[in-house]
């Protein structure tokens, strides 16, 4: 199939405009790569029944050599020939080991023994081994950004409208904590997926006939492959552990996203406090040659929304009737594209925060739009700790008749004489504070200090 054969925009959008990328997923997401999972998993319970005497170690050595000789390509061929396809793999083995050797493939196991336990470790590897160092290269990214601009003056907003003053590194440092909490959670939902090998339903049946203590075998088989087993199992892992894993995974995109509509949002024309990096040659509208859209931080929401509502097929594949089902058998293929787009997302919003233009001029110009009626909070507060009654109301009565005289609301106070006999009674670093309000910055530069701190120490970065 040539590449504009592909039906998947992973296969003929995503991948072949960065090999690297390819490169980075291709061992753990695609076919391939279960099929190599899976003869891993057929290995380690080879090598499980060698340590029992079972069978013997040279029996183990020619099917371990045997298993990088199977393609998917080849089990596929033999899926097709006899519509099954884990007996496929089985087969194939077969064709490369001897008879005696031949009989102690997949013994006593169950397909889905071999394909959760496949499925747990690729997940585990993919995470530790590719998601979780990008990860840590955004959060790298975020904290320098952060801390570059821990000072730099912004105008906080609520509800889209002008607030009290923040510091541009303080509203990125919201991320660096965020996205350090979903690294953490992440990690632990890999570390909590687990394989099995208890057979047709679960019980032990088959493996009860060929060793004595069927639950430390498998114990035994799944430490080969650094899994545990879980408490309990039918014929297929009991499937939270990987529904915790994905939510850990939407959850942390939900922040990407998050993150990416801020910068959006802030590259409005008529707010302009950021931009991404435009390159020379780059086109921004087939109609309007003068627009420079925020395409890589539009590009990762839209990744999140056509990925996030897949968490739904996880939870519905918590149910499965009895001991097993097949309802789950193509809606659990589609996990790899999940850690697929999350691993998009990571990496487009890391290149494009690494070049960041920060318009400082911008952030003075828009926080000069508010200035004189950001002083409305410290008034207020003031006021009341100087004994002002209803405070609050007169604050707001006060600013909406400034407004409408177009004065500032500072001004106004002071033509009130209620008002003024109380101000007066302020000390001098409260009066500073309102005659300059971008020094209202409460902790914003501390706060920034202390969070990227505590997740660098915490992250080892």
């Amino acid at each position: 199939m040539q590449q504009f054969d592909a039906i998947s925009p992973i296969d003929y959008r995503y991948y072949p405009n960065n090999e690297k990328i390819f490169q980075q997923l291709q061992p753990y997401l695609s076919e391939n790569a279960l099929i190599e999972y899976m003869a891993m998993t057929e290995v380690a319970l080879i090598a499980g029944f060698a340590d029992e005497g079972i069978c013997s170690k040279e029996i183990f050595e020619e099917i371990k050599h045997t298993a990088p000789l199977i393609t998917a390509e080849q089990v596929y061929a033999e899926e097709k020939r006899i519509h099954h396809l884990v007996r496929a793999l089985v087969n194939c083995f077969g064709e490369y080991v001897s008879p005696e050797a031949k009989r102690f493939i997949h013994l006593s196991a169950t397909s889905h023994d071999i394909i959760c336990t496949a499925e747990a470790l690729r997940y585990q590897d993919i995470t530790q081994k590719v998601l979780l160092p990008k990860l840590l290269e955004l959060e790298k990214t975020l904290l320098y950004v952060a801390e570059k601009e821990k000072a730099t003056l912004q105008i906080g907003r609520t509800h889209g409208q002008h607030a009290v003053p923040i510091t541009f590194g303080f509203a990125i440092a919201e991320y660096v904590a965020r996205v350090g909490e979903r690294i953490h959670e992440i990690t632990a939902k890999a570390l909590q997926l687990r394989g099995q090998l208890s057979g047709a339903v679960g019980a032990y049946n088959a493996s009860s006939l060929i060793v004595k203590d069927p639950v430390a075998f498998e114990k035994n088989v799944l430490a080969k492959l650094n899994l545990k087993p879980a408490t309990h199992s039918t014929q297929i892992v009991v499937p939270e552990f990987m529904t915790d894993y994905v939510h850990s995974i939407i959850s942390c995109f939900g922040v990407l996203a998050n993150l990416a509509d801020d910068m959006r949002h802030l590259q409005r024309t008529e707010i302009g406090e950021v931009g991404e990096l435009f390159e020379e040659k780059q086109v921004g509208s087939s109609t309007m040659p003068h627009k420079k859209n925020p395409i890589h931080f539009e590009h990762v929401k839209s990744l999140y929304k056509a990925t996030m509502p897949r968490m739904m097929t996880l939870y519905l594949d918590q149910i499965s009737e009895h001991q097993r089902d097949l309802t789950n058998s193509a809606s659990s293929r589609f996990t790899t594209e999940i850690v697929a787009n999350f691993y998009l997302a990571i990496d487009r919003l890391t290149r494009t925060m690494k070049k960041l233009a920060v318009d400082k001029e911008a952030m003075q110009r828009n926080f000069a739009m508010s200035k004189e009626s950001i002083v409305a909070e410290p008034l207020y507060v003031l006021l009341s700790l100087h004994g002002c009654q209803d405070a609050h109301e007169k604050i707001r009565v006060a600013a909406e008749i400034a407004r409408l005289e177009k004065k500032s609301l500072l001004q106004k106070v002071r033509e009130m004489p209620e008002l003024l006999e109380v101000v007066v009674k302020f000390t001098p670093e409260q009066k500073q504070i309102l005659e300059n309000p971008e020094q209202y910055l409460g902790k914003a530069v501390e706060k920034t200090e202390e969070t990227c701190n505590y997740w660098r120490k915490e992250l080892g970065l």
